[in-house]
């Protein structure tokens, strides 16, 4: 089970987060969220992998936030188009693109094939007029309509009581999961103890 946990920005919190074992570690480059990221922390993960977070920027906005923080990953959580998401593989070789597609129907986890050939992951997030971050879970019986071979993270609203549930839920190109607000104590800092307590239970 993939971890990613994702709005962070504090440098000691990014420090003990670390300390926790997560596998991915998110920065969000984007100004609608409080979580948004303007400078470099002092403290940056050396262990886990680094994922910026994107909500229809440019080219050259994304390729400067890879080479300014050495990011692993960009995750695209806008309207980005395949035709894009292709253009980023070639300008960016060797960093992987999760692509974000925001669930409420059958029909958003089918119109996910597009990104086929470009996308090197989904993560399946709650629709919601915030793009992001809302807190609020999809019913994830719509991810058996899935269907595609492209590894995906579930996303959206997950919190502390939810470890039985994620451990419950099958399917076989699920391959992690992604934390974020449920978990925050205030904006972009996460409360170790309790993600912690999550993680191990889970694993």
């Amino acid at each position: 089970m993939i971890i990613k946990i994702c709005g962070m920005r504090e440098a000691n919190n990014i420090r003990e987060i670390e300390e926790i074992g997560p596998d991915l570690i998110g920065f969000i480059f984007w100004d609608g969220t409080k979580r948004n990221v303007l400078s470099l922390p002092e403290y940056m993960p050396s262990r886990c992998k680094r994922v910026g977070v994107f909500v229809d920027a440019d080219e050259n906005f994304i390729s400067t936030h890879v080479n300014d923080y050495k990011l692993d990953f960009i995750q695209l959580h806008g309207h980005e188009t395949p035709a894009f998401c292709e253009r980023m593989h070639q300008v960016l070789p060797g960093i992987k693109i999760i692509k974000a597609i925001s669930v409420n129907g059958t029909n958003d986890i089918r119109n996910a094939n597009v990104y086929n050939g470009v996308a090197d992951y989904f993560l399946f997030d709650t629709k919601c007029k915030c793009v992001g971050g809302s807190g609020k879970q999809f019913d994830w019986d719509i991810l058996r309509n899935y269907q595609n071979d492209i590894p995906f993270l579930l996303s959206g609203g997950i919190g502390p009581d939810d470890a039985e549930r994620v451990k419950a839920f099958r399917h076989p190109m699920m391959i992690g999961i992604d934390l974020n607000s449920k978990f925050e104590i205030s904006p972009a800092l996460k409360d170790t103890v309790t993600l912690k307590e999550f993680i191990n239970n889970i694993r």
